[in-house]
């Protein structure tokens, strides 16, 4: 199982590598990958879904399991488990999923530039949904759900141009969130109250923690309201019909198959041991009916074919909660079998829906007419699965509402007025079923009376033919139902038997149900004869229910407080926002330490060395001087110098890898801020302070002593040994390296540093959003396409104000010729901007500092260095080259962008990370390869050197992101173009010309 999910997102996290190369016909490709986890699943069938008996015991064994130790002292685990339920769902999760994915390779057009990202996002949501239905482990399973929720945001809101598809994106991960976090409260208080967040062991003790009474009702109550959120249940149904605004293939998987089933799958996996609990039946009987009437009802008067289904979804998903929230084994089987049903009927009619709008222009049924002619095979495909959902024999559709009627019969038998309330609404709500399915297959097909046939192309048969798998399997199902059956019997086996079982098939004779199924097929059709006037009707009934203007609503309120709140503390006052925070971190900790008993520090030693203490006082020069600097350049300069002086501080302390870190951060910020500042006015101040100097600098001073205090008192407060005495042996005998300041941070740290890195990739997109409001920016500029000189007229450049006119020229004369050129692109710089000394010096140094920073990266285990410091120095090559030949020189310098830099190595690292779950050994463990190499004799390579490559690609990507944001973007401004300038984009996209 683990192998399974480590493929499906692998394969998704080079897709757009490969999409590169192929093109669209990528998408057979990753439609490959759950194929073939689908045929492994079914090879391995029988193993999920029947247990067997034990030779020894006689006992039946428990369905396949994995478990690996993720976090050992958090006792955090990856835990999966395979049994009946689960395989089922996988069903539809891998074999319309990759059913999906090869229908993308005719939809999407071979041109699109984001179908790389779509295809990585879809094959991991297929990836998230596998996790989530066989993880057996809370915690897992809800990092999965909200994995689905974050990819489905992005999977929806694909036509980003597009305002609706924007803000239904942002609909859909808002509601599903706010169910996510709610579903959490839920899970944690169980899992509490369990002693365990193992979800097969909560059921085993789902009678014990039953008896605990209002704990595990509210707790389960919470975990539903994830589910119904999930799953589209009134009132949080209005998200789903938005979500059409994604592409159909979006639809056909996420809406249909795969995401909406989330919430399905809880409620099935809950259900045996929970569905007596005291909201239970409440909950998701009332709101399951509810449901299923009001998507039916809003269906019906749908011009829009995708619309209409999205409500017949909304409708079915009520359905199905409604039969699982019964609580009984007969009810589970037929909820299953619907289930089964729904996906293999609704996923064909959204493809259709999309070969019709790929080919027509149009889903308007108002506007298509004749297609049952000029496209047949689809006609034919569409009609099938039509007929499945209006429950039409001999379908396997019919099949499952067959055994919907037997379940209500029997829940109606023995609870009264209740079960006959919920049979009449389960009737009523089939007749609508099949009055929009009727009206689907009119409006998509039939020729209309005074319309002309609509213009239809041939549909290829590769576009067509996952349809017909699909489709297929619903004819073929119903003729061989017990295979289906007998694949859920082991789930059934769960619930506590009652009344006589039900089975699977098309015929049990003269019964109650199907004479139910009669009625339903006479008032659908009389429904559907008759839209004319039941469209009439519903335009003057007011909408009761409108859970969609209730949220906007409550949305526009939180953003009307937010503007509110934001203009009455964001005044855009650097100085008033620093007064906040430094007051605030100021007096909280003063008055603990004044209000609590807090032990005085002692032993104070003033200094080791008169090293240091020349150092501080430099340190305090520096301070002071930037108090008085009138430039801002000057003050960035004095501030420097106060971390220059700690880089030597830990020099003398003995901390080499510290000192070098702060070096290289230190100068890293320097240019960082001295790139900004150029955006900025020369002088500090506009005109003068606004005084309050004394009481500034009160709070200046008082914040650095209370953090000394603090720090001082901290220390003088231990009892205990600290933990670091006994990391140098930790070190070697553990991490296999002599450097402690590297192996904590790559070895006994790692969970720390892979957190920092994830921030600092965070923070390097967000810098490049900001920046980059059209784009990333990840077009290459290439030095063949840019004039020789072009580059940075006008900018302000150190040492060339005042230049003479014999220097100029000099310069232009160097500027324009090739032969001279010691950097690749340097002479597309501006003569005035240009260096002979400059360049010399970069061409010869740029390379030795590459060298240097691979040094630090590899020894770092061992010696003062790693791949944070190591990418600092190679980003600082990087910054020499482009102070030295401009914003094309970095481009040359940089052919792989910092975006695909950033991403691999996170990737790098996450990578390190789970590869020693395959040995059965926890995260982030490292393991000593000892090898002989000729001339180099015995060597040691310690594995968590690749999380330190990681790491030096995150550094790398970052610096990279700096240097084009606040380097190349500036520069490209002040050359007079603008940002929004849409022709200069296009323009530059064309010719590699500009960013």
């Amino acid at each position: 199982m683990l192998f399974v999910l480590i493929a499906l997102f692998a394969v998704a996290g080079i897709a757009p590598l490969i999409f590169r190369v192929l093109g669209r016909s990528t998408f057979y490709v990753l439609g490959a990958v759950p194929a073939a986890a689908f045929v492994w699943l079914l090879a391995n069938f029988p193993r999920f879904t029947h247990a067997g008996q034990s030779a020894a015991s006689g006992q039946p064994n428990a369905p396949p399991s994995e478990l690996y130790t993720w976090i050992g002292p958090l006792d955090a685990h990856l835990d999966f488990r395979m049994d009946a339920l689960s395989a089922v769902l996988c069903l539809l999760v891998l074999g319309v999923g990759a059913l999906v994915l090869f229908y993308c390779a005719r939809y999407f057009k071979n041109d699109d530039p984001h179908t790389g990202a779509f295809g990585a996002q879809l094959l991991a949501f297929a990836a998230s949904m596998f996790g989530l239905v066989t993880a057996d482990d809370m915690i897992m399973l809800f990092i999965f759900w909200e994995l689905t929720t974050i990819l489905s945001y992005l999977l929806i809101g694909y036509n980003r141009t597009r305002m609706s598809a924007r803000r239904a994106a942002l609909t859909a991960l808002i509601v599903t969130t706010f169910g996510g976090l709610t579903m959490l409260a839920g899970l944690v208080m169980l899992g509490t109250a369990a002693g365990t967040y193992r979800i097969s062991e909560i059921l085993a003790k789902a009678p014990e923690l039953s008896a605990l009474g209002t704990f595990t009702d509210v707790a389960i109550a919470l975990m539903l309201i994830g589910a119904i959120s999930k799953s589209a249940l009134v009132p949080f149904h209005f998200w789903l019909p938005g979500a059409m605004a994604a592409p159909t293939p979006v639809s056909a998987y996420l809406h249909a198959a795969a995401m909406v089933k989330a919430g399905i799958y809880l409620v099935a996996r809950l259900a045996p041991g929970f569905n007596g609990t005291s909201f239970w039946q409440p909950m998701l009987l009332v709101l399951g009916l509810t449901t299923l009437l009001v998507g039916g009802w809003h269906a019906l008067k749908q011009h829009d074919l995708k619309l209409l289904l999205a409500y017949g979804t909304v409708s079915q998903l009520g359905f199905l909660i409604l039969i699982l929230g019964m609580g009984s084994p007969n009810a589970a089987l037929a909820g299953l079998a619907m289930m089964l049903a729904h996906g293999f009927f609704k996923a064909t009619l959204f493809l259709v829906v999309g070969i019709i709008d790929h080919k027509s222009g149009t889903r308007d049924l108002r506007q298509l007419s004749g297609l049952y002619k000029s496209s047949p095979y689809l006609f034919i495909v569409a009609a099938i699965a039509a007929a499945s959902m209006a429950g039409l024999p001999p379908l396997y559709g019919f099949v499952a509402k067959e055994a919907v009627y037997e379940a209500l019969l029997e829940h109606a038998n023995g609870n009264g007025a209740i079960g006959v309330l919920l049979l009449v609404g389960v009737l009523l709500g089939a007749v609508m079923t099949f009055a929009y399915s009727a009206r689907f297959l009119w409006g998509g097909f039939a020729s209309k009376k005074g319309m002309e046939p609509t213009a239809f192309p041939r549909v290829p048969v590769l576009f067509l033919a996952p349809l017909v798998v699909l489709t297929g399997a619903t004819v073929v199902f119903a003729w061989i139902p017990q295979v289906l059956e007998g694949a859920i019997a082991p789930y059934l086996d769960l619930f506590v038997a009652a009344g006589e079982p039900i089975h699977l098939g098309l015929w049990h004779g003269l019964t109650p149900a199907l004479g139910l199924s009669v009625l339903t097929m006479a008032l659908g059709s009389a429904v559907f004869l008759g839209r004319k006037k039941v469209f009439a009707a519903q335009s003057r009934i007011p909408a009761v229910l409108d859970s969609e203007r209730e949220y906007k609503r409550v949305v526009t309120g939180l953003d009307n407080l937010a503007i509110w709140l934001t203009g009455s503390t964001q005044r855009g006052s650097l100085s008033f926002y620093l007064v906040v925070i430094l007051s605030v971190a100021l007096v909280l900790p003063a008055t603990a330490a004044i209000w609590l008993d807090t032990p005085d520090p002692g032993n104070f030693i003033v200094f080791d060395t008169p090293a240091q203490v020349v150092i501080g006082l430099i340190m305090i020069l520096g301070a002071l001087g930037a108090l008085q600097a009138n430039r801002r350049f000057l003050a960035v300069l004095m501030v420097s110098v106060s971390g220059y002086g700690m880089a030597g501080i830990f020099a003398l302390q003995g901390a080499p890898d510290l000192a070098v870190t702060q070096l290289l951060v230190e100068t890293i910020v320097l240019v960082a801020f001295v790139l900004a500042l150029r955006a900025l006015p020369v002088e500090l101040w506009a005109k003068n302070p606004t005084g309050h100097r004394i009481g500034r600098a009160i709070i200046g001073i008082g914040f650095g002593a209370s953090m000394v205090y603090i720090a001082a008192t901290s220390m003088a407060s231990r009892v205990a040994e600290p933990v670091s005495l006994a990391y140098p042996e930790l070190a070697y005998t553990g991490g296999a390296g002599k450097n402690i300041v590297n192996v904590t941070l790559v070895d006994m740290r790692a969970w720390d540093t892979f957190g920092e890195i994830t921030v600092l990739a965070a923070a390097a997109t967000g810098v490049a959003s900001l920046i980059f409001v059209l784009g990333r920016g990840d077009k290459r500029l290439r030095a063949s396409s840019v004039p020789a000189g072009s580059v940075d007229h006008g900018s302000e450049a150190i040492g060339t104000s005042g230049q003479s006119r014999v220097g100029l020229a000099v310069a232009r004369s160097f500027a324009i010729s090739k032969r001279e050129s010691w950097l690749v692109a340097g002479n597309t710089l501006a003569p005035e901007r240009r260096s002979i000394t400059f360049e010399v010096v970069t061409r010869l140094l740029f390379h030795s500092i590459l060298l240097a920073s691979l040094y630090l990266l590899l020894t770092g285990h061992n010696t003062p260095g790693g791949g944070f410091a190591g990418g600092l120095l190679a980003g600082l090559a990087l910054t020499i080259r482009y102070l030295a030949g401009g914003r094309v020189e970095l481009a040359e310098a940089t052919p792989v962008s910092p975006g695909t830099l950033l991403g691999t190595g996170l990737g790098l690292a996450a990578l390190s990370a789970a590869a020693p779950l395959a040995f059965g050994a926890q995260m982030f463990t490292s393991a000593v390869i000892e090898f002989n190499w000729p001339l180099f004799g015995e060597q040691k390579f310690v594995t968590s050197t690749i999380f330190d490559i990681g790491v030096y690609l995150v550094v790398v990507g970052l610096v990279i992101d700096v240097l084009r944001s606040l380097g190349s973007e500036i520069d490209d401004r002040s050359e007079g173009r603008s940002p929004t300038d849409a022709h200069d984009v296009a323009s530059d996209a064309e010719t590699g010309v500009g960013r």
